[in-house]
């Protein structure tokens, strides 16, 4: 085994050590891919379904290792781009040294996958530790040794205890437009939810409707929607930001505005021209709330064994079949509803989208029309909209209202508002997590046990320090799959990546705020609670983290 590169003791370029190791971190990943792609190949040069299930692991793993990689490319992105503004300072230079030196730990030692799965370079991706050492680099060796070291968390914490950050811990890496729009939506947040989003929570309460009135107000319904259509035409950077720091202040509040985009991107993507025009400017408008109906019980993410009918009946179409998992359908006004409409199509091929209008219930009457009924489903977190069970029993829609009027493109239809949906997610993500390090060290200041305030004691500073610097690279993350898609450019894979990462962080950052907390934590009364169940859902909906790896792994082995 060849001996490793000599590891610096003095001071280092942080933008050009960094990106030289996510080169380093990029080879390592192309390698483990290139390995589990020779053991998934079938005899026609093509992936084996039953070799890839076999190898599940290894195929989940090498997407997190990619993911891994990818982070660690765009800490180095940037740092070079605040460089170049002139915006990279000491805070965000610990936030890169920090990452890239444990996410570079983590790649050659071994990734969390969840809590009880590691995935690692040898071993599990068929390495051995001599081919593992040649990706380790100068630059990677003294960003793992320099890097994530107790003196750089220790300076950060103090760099977040002082309030120089601003609204993030660090400088986002964004214009001055979108960083008006966070502080927009900031102010929005504290004024109108986040004092009364515990209560909410607690009550398993409606976001009340003077709230969303307020949302639609500032915009944040069509933001993204173009102005021909009423909309404000703005990227979807922007919409990053408004789902980041309303989730921030309440995940639900922050889950309305996604559920409009969505429905948007439908229409926009897959819609007629008059269907466009009729629905898109009073979604943004906040007239018109939207649904998604695509899960059904037995289903789950395996939408080709959806079952829901619908039959023509003249100028009609009836819906019959159960849904569920739907968010905030009482309210809605328009559904869209993943149907079979070709029942001798098998699989996805049978698959359409209907935009189906219905009058908004009350708790009371949650469902005042025919053909519609359905139950609510109580949930540990992500309340405010509430969660149901719905059957359909000849319920109707107008046959004008079949997107793009095609049948048995609904699947096709709903695959181009994936990747947006994930970048939301991830965005959603990032809030909820940031939400869980503003009261983790807000709690940590003021609580005091042995005569000084928790931040003081090293362990309580380090999961604080690593909630920011995660937070920052789950961000960064999220912002490149934004650009991407503000481009034009296929970011399926990225926004994967910024999804997967992000539910864990938002995860990871939970459970620590919880922890610092101590008993109190568990307490109903403390907001942490209800952090650490919205941060929950966050691996599950919009494609669960095994789903997400797999779809990861095999656009990489794939491409590969």
């Amino acid at each position: 085994m060849s001996a490793s590169p000599a590891i610096q003791t003095e001071p280092f370029d942080t933008v050009a050590t960094t990106k030289a190791a996510g080169q380093a971190a990029k080879r390592l990943s192309d390698e483990a891919i290139r390995r589990i792609r020779a053991r998934v190949i079938g005899a026609d040069g093509k992936i084996d379904a039953a070799k890839l299930e076999a190898q599940q692991h290894a195929a989940h793993g090498i997407a997190w290792l990619a993911t891994y990689a990818e982070a660690v490319r765009e800490l180095g992105d940037y740092a070079e781009r605040l460089t170049e503004s002139g915006q990279f300072g000491e805070t965000e230079d610990l936030l890169v040294r920090i990452g890239a030196g444990e996410y570079l730990d983590q790649m050659f030692s071994g990734i969390p996958m969840s809590q009880g799965e590691m995935v690692r370079p040898i071993g599990s991706l068929g390495m051995t530790a001599k081919e593992v050492a040649e990706f380790r680099t100068e630059a990677v060796e003294t960003l793992i040794a320099e890097g994530n070291t107790p003196e750089n968390r220790a300076a950060l914490v103090t760099h977040m205890r002082d309030g120089s950050g601003g609204a993030t811990v660090g400088a986002s890496g964004l214009d001055e437009d979108m960083e008006a729009i966070r502080s927009e939506m900031r102010r929005f947040g504290k004024a109108e939810v986040a004092d009364h989003a515990h209560e909410w929570h607690l009550q398993n309460a409606y976001i009340p409707m003077e709230v969303i009135a307020k949302m639609a107000e500032l915009g944040v319904f069509g933001l993204t929607i173009p102005e021909e259509y009423g909309g404000m035409g703005m990227p979807k950077a922007a919409m990053c930001v408004v789902s980041e720091e309303l989730s921030r202040a309440y995940i639900g509040v922050g889950s309305l505005g996604t559920r409009s985009e969505i429905a948007a991107e439908l229409i926009l993507c897959g819609g007629t021209e008059e269907q466009k025009h009729r629905f898109l400017p009073k979604i943004a408008s906040g007239d018109i709330l939207p649904t998604a109906v695509f899960t059904e019980p037995n289903t789950g993410s395996d939408l080709a064994s959806l079952r829901t009918r619908a039959v023509k009946e003249g100028d009609t179409w009836k819906i019959t079949g159960n849904k569920t998992w739907i968010t905030h359908p009482v309210r809605a006004d328009i559904m869209t509803v993943l149907v079979r409409t070709k029942p001798e199509e098998k699989g996805h091929k049978g698959l359409s989208l209907l935009i189906a209008e219905k009058p908004r219930g009350t708790d009371e009457d949650p469902f005042p029309v025919e053909g519609l009924s359905g139950g609510e489903i109580e949930v540990l977190g992500y309340r405010g909209m509430k969660e149901y069970e719905l059957a359909f029993e000849n319920f109707s829609v107008p046959a004008a209202n079949l997107l793009g009027e095609v049948e048995g493109k609904g699947f096709a239809q709903l695959m181009q508002t994936f990747e947006s949906a994930r970048i939301q997610t991830a965005a959603r993500a990032i809030g909820v997590a940031q939400a869980a390090l503003d009261v983790g060290l807000r709690y940590a200041e003021e609580r005091v046990q042995f005569g000084k305030a928790l931040v003081n004691f090293p362990r309580v500073s380090d999961k604080l320090a690593m909630m920011a610097v995660e937070i920052n690279m789950a961000r960064q993350l999220t912002y490149f799959s934004a650009r991407r898609k503000d481009e034009d450019r296929r970011c399926d894979l990225e926004a994967g990546m910024a999804k997967l990462l992000g539910a864990r962080v938002a995860w990871a950052a939970a459970d620590n705020a919880l922890q610092i907390h101590g008993g109190n934590g568990f307490a109903l009364e403390y907001p942490v609670s209800r952090i650490l169940c919205d941060a929950r859902i966050l691996s599950i909906f919009e494609g669960a983290a095994e789903i997400q790896a797999q779809v990861i792994a095999r656009r990489l082995l794939d491409a590969a």
